[in-house]
């Protein structure tokens, strides 16, 4: 298995801690006035989808884990099972919602993701960070309202519910960030 320093950690590189997966989303290289150089990091558990903090020595060399992603189209879902299909291959895999994670809320159908498989298996599914969906019922704004700033919330036509503004009306699209869930503006 390849090895990677700490001092090459970025976003999105994929380690192995005593045989669990760890995403890096956060690094911080820190040197202080006293005592040798480190690296503080947040990392994501692919496997349960927690988030620890870890500090290493400044050079300290860690497996890296070569995930591979393939893209893949979203067709259906059947309860709780989500079927891929891959957009080279044609092969279709099924995903547990537990194996996707908080996005499943966002997917649609013929929607293109990344679905990440470390040594054959799916690990995740990476989603698009926005996705354009229409609003299917969210109550009216009314006239005036627009001045405080305020929210309302929205069901989406995945059965998701965000946080609109006021002004927003039932049947626009709107674009939502996949990440946190959030409204980003009409489409």
């Amino acid at each position: 298995m390849p090895v990677i320093s700490s001092n090459d950690f970025r976003n999105g590189v994929t380690i192995e801690l005593d045989g669990v997966l760890y995403q890096v989303i956060e690094f911080q290289h820190v040197k202080p006035g006293k005592g040798s150089a480190f690296v503080r990091t947040k990392l994501k558990n692919l496997q349960t989808g927690g988030v620890v903090d870890r500090t290493f020595n400044a050079g300290e060399r860690v497996p890296q884990a070569r995930v591979e992603k393939r893209e893949m189209q979203f067709l259906y879902s059947t309860g709780d099972d989500y079927t891929f299909m891959d957009t080279e291959t044609f092969e279709q895999l099924t995903l547990h919602s537990t194996d996707i994670g908080a996005g499943v809320r966002f997917l649609k159908e013929n929607m293109i993701c990344y679905v990440m498989l470390y040594k054959g298996a799916s690990i995740g599914v990476d989603l698009p960070n926005s996705v354009d969906l229409q609003i299917v019922e969210t109550e009216p704004g009314f006239k005036g309202d627009t001045a405080t700033g305020g929210t309302k919330p929205a069901k989406l036509e995945t059965g998701a519910v965000v946080k609109v503004p006021l002004f927003v009306e039932q049947g626009e699209i709107i674009s939502v960030d996949t990440r946190t869930g959030q409204y980003l503006g009409r489409a």
